[in-house]
């Protein structure tokens, strides 16, 4: 993976780069990765262009950085959770209900970021584009192997397959963050997570009552 460039280190520079990750992070999640700019960063948190240019010192390095951060966010409110769950089934019910979680919390306010950066760059070749698409593959294999160790201690029925399982399971998250987004339908995460619960269900040797639904109210729309 490509490492942002880091140009130089203090205290006050540290703090200085975070403030400013935090407003770009928040930024491409709603208007993309090339909807940055250092001018627009620079009027927003009151700072000069060559304020800003020095800590990245060009767009591209900008855009790899925000990816970074946005990477830390996510292993913070989503991987870091799950981990402290059993292995197998339990973790990979922790691992689809934290990035749900994260996704319905709005910690960006366009959604999950890189859902939104993957759509940005999928046509888009260079440094930024297979930084996001390393870490996204990163997240679907984890998926995969959670899975596949699930199956190897017979709580998954042997003929699933963990690629196949983790591709439908990953595209309900991501369904459920797109009509949210789209739609501001809020209902679309209890659609998600019932789709999940069913999955995965039918796909375990024995029916489970997943976490996901705990949640769940009477009223739900039937659509």
């Amino acid at each position: 993976m490509t490492n942002p460039t880091v140009l130089y280190h203090t205290e006050q520079a540290t703090r200085t780069r975070q403030e400013i990750l935090r407003l770009a992070t928040d930024i491409a999640s709603a208007e993309g990765l090339e909807g940055l700019s250092i001018g627009r960063l620079a009027t927003e948190l009151r700072m000069s262009k060559t304020g800003i240019f020095a800590h990245f010192g060009s767009k591209e390095q900008l855009q790899l950085a925000v990816v970074a951060a946005a990477k830390q966010i996510f292993t913070d409110q989503v991987v870091q959770p799950a981990l402290r769950q059993p292995r197998g089934i339990p973790r990979l019910q922790a691992m689809l209900e934290s990035w749900l979680g994260y996704v319905e919390k709005i910690v960006f306010r366009g959604g999950c970021f890189f859902a939104a950066a993957s759509a940005e760059f999928d046509s888009r070749p260079g440094p930024v584009r297979d930084e996001i698409a390393a870490l996204t593959k990163a997240w679907l294999v984890a998926l995969q192997d959670e899975i596949a160790f699930a199956k190897s201690r017979e709580q998954i029925k042997e003929s699933v397959k963990p690629v196949q399982l983790a591709f439908e399971l990953h595209a309900y998250v991501q369904e459920g963050n797109w009509a949210f987004k789209l739609f501001n339908d809020k209902s679309a995460f209890l659609r998600a997570r019932r789709a999940i619960t069913d999955r995965i269900a039918s796909a375990s040797q024995r029916v489970r009552k997943n976490s996901l639904l705990k949640g769940e109210k009477k009223n739900e729309p039937t659509m």
